[in-house]
């Protein structure tokens, strides 16, 4: 599932197509495509993992799932969900969910949550923590109304290096542990972000799909943790278990 920085990275490779016209649309997703034709898009924003092409008075949501992908002025051979062609180029998104939100889309989102939004707020998201003590901080990190954008890779990554077991409770950790915690989610999500785009990326993980620990020389355990049942790869001597 494509995390927060790689939907940043969709929004600037389709900066070519803001305020440019619908000329055509087609696609085998539920919404109703004819309404895109001769329509303008007014801008594309992006809530953590959610992609957002902005027309007036509605947008469409794009949410690329587990495998979703998408072409720049070309195609796959299966049909889209949805695609738009425009005078200068076409946008075409596969194997993925579209929605139509009508209104104002600041109605539907707190740009707050996104741990790379210019309004990003830490206290809100240690507020958020506070409010479940009985959770498992391997499930809090991907609270998309708490990090939103943050998704597996950068909850083992960020896990890793505040030396955190996924399996800790919230209310067991320490504030200043928290706090720290709050902040390399988003850290870390713009290293992605820089990383990514140079395509090295795998380069820089030190926990994720690892077998060895780098700070102890010890095995790397992996393991699906907490409710969401998600792999977590962590180590058992520096990442302390607050239970």
């Amino acid at each position: 599932m494509p995390e927060g920085p790689s939907i940043l990275i969709l929004k600037e490779e389709v900066q070519q197509f803001e305020g440019q016209k619908v000329i055509a649309a087609s696609g085998n997703s539920a919404i109703d495509i004819p309404r895109l034709k001769n329509k303008t898009i007014r801008e594309f924003k992006t809530w953590g993992k959610h992609f957002l092409i902005c027309f007036d008075g509605f947008t469409v949501k794009i949410h690329l799932l587990m495998f979703g992908t998408y072409r720049i002025n070309e195609r796959k051979e299966t049909k889209p969900r949805l695609s738009m062609v425009f005078s200068n180029g076409e946008l075409n998104f596969y194997t993925c969910s579209v929605k139509i939100l009508e209104g104002d889309i600041n109605d539907y989102y707190k740009w707050n949550e996104d741990v790379m939004s210019e309004m990003w707020d830490p206290k809100k998201a240690k507020d958020s923590l506070d409010k479940t003590p009985n959770e498992m901080i391997c499930d809090a990190i991907l609270d998309q109304n708490i990090f939103s954008g943050v998704g597996n890779i950068i909850k083992n990554e960020v896990l890793y290096r505040c030396r955190i077991h996924p399996e800790s409770l919230i209310g067991k950790i320490p504030s200043e542990k928290l706090y720290e915690l709050i902040s390399e989610c988003s850290i870390y999500s713009f290293e992605f972000l820089y990383w990514k785009k140079k395509f090295e990326l795998k380069q820089h993980w030190l926990a994720y799909s690892k077998t060895t620990c780098l700070r102890c020389n010890l095995p790397i355990y992996k393991k699906n943790t907490g409710k969401r049942n998600r792999s977590s790869f962590f180590c058992t001597n520096c990442q302390k278990l607050h239970i």
